[in-house]
């Protein structure tokens, strides 16, 4: 009797139930039912609450740091495979710990190498990605791994804008790379940064590599974090003579001041996805929805439909 393909299933992850819900509209099935029980001591117990024997599963969560979020979906992993699923898909808008993919002094951990161990371990036999920090964390996996572009949700509200004088750039040397590929799509100028670091997060001087004078500059960059470059670079481009500075960040994770760094700078308009969830409003903050992208790329991976086309760059 020949195996017959059942429709997938889609759960969430306790960080990521609103994105969850709104892939699960458009994909077009009701979100599964999960229940986590906690134990006083914080240790906690998700469970699924309807069969998922034989089916394919999504299970969608970000792994922003703290441990939390990556230990939520390790488990949800390991539940599905003991649950019988026949196949177990990870969705990981943001992918956590990415920064740390080498060795950049001497005693400490490849932590993105041991995410991608611990995730293949738990029983994910796919990965489902967006912006990797490095796009050769893709090499740590030994299981297909769908890296997804934002640029596919950014560049057509970038056109929307209309700016004359348009320059990408690049907030530092090592996004020189994802700078330029917007620049070719869009037939623009680029210029790059030039930071140097005291320490993690802590910039010690910036210069600009590049002219300014009399443009509209978008700065593109996989994440924000504490905002200190992002809100540094559009200051000193602002002295150097450009007419306005935007950016457009993948992951707004945005800890510490980042908000009030954000409401005092130059910029004039942050925009993100909903990869992760807003920790506050802001009247700076644009967001875009990435719930649409991933739905159809979910959908085209059951189906073992092509998903070349949601591949800009």
């Amino acid at each position: 009797m020949p195996y017959e393909t059942t429709e997938a299933k889609i759960f969430a992850c306790s960080q990521s139930t609103y994105l969850a819900e709104k892939i699960a509209e458009t994909y077009g099935v009701k979100l599964g039912k999960v229940i986590t029980s906690t134990y006083s001591d914080g240790e906690f117990q998700p469970s699924y609450e309807e069969s998922i024997r034989g089916t394919r599963i999504f299970i969608i969560g970000s792994t922003h740091p703290g441990p939390k979020n990556l230990m939520e979906m390790l488990l949800m992993i390991d539940a599905a495979k003991r649950a019988s699923a026949r196949h177990i898909t990870a969705v990981m808008p943001y992918f956590g710990w990415a920064r740390q993919d080498r060795k950049d002094k001497p005693r400490v951990p490849i932590a993105a190498k041991l995410v991608a161990k611990m995730l293949e371990a738990a029983g994910a036999t796919r990965i489902i990605t967006m912006d990797l920090h490095a796009d050769q964390i893709q090499g740590f996996f030994e299981k297909p791994v769908d890296h997804l572009f934002a640029s596919t949700i950014f560049l057509p509200y970038l056109r929307s804008l209309n700016l004359d004088n348009l320059t990408i750039a690049s907030p530092d040397m090592g996004g020189s790379k994802r700078a330029y590929a917007y620049s070719k799509a869009i037939k623009s100028d680029v210029v790059i940064c030039y930071k140097q670091r005291a320490k993690a997060n802590v910039i010690s001087h910036m210069e600009l590599i590049g002219d300014v004078t009399g443009k509209n500059v978008v700065l593109v960059d996989d994440m924000v974090d504490t905002a200190g470059t992002l809100t540094k670079a559009a200051d000193l481009m602002m002295e150097r003579g450009a007419l306005s500075v935007r950016a457009i960040c993948t992951h707004p994770i945005l800890s510490g001041n980042a908000y009030e760094k954000l409401e005092n700078s130059k910029l004039e308009e942050l925009i993100v996805t909903n990869s992760i969830p807003l920790k506050q409003e802001s009247k700076k903050i644009r967001v875009l929805s990435c719930s649409d992208l991933f739905a159809d790329v979910m959908y085209n991976v059951h189906h073992n439909k092509s998903i070349s086309s949601k591949f800009v760059m």
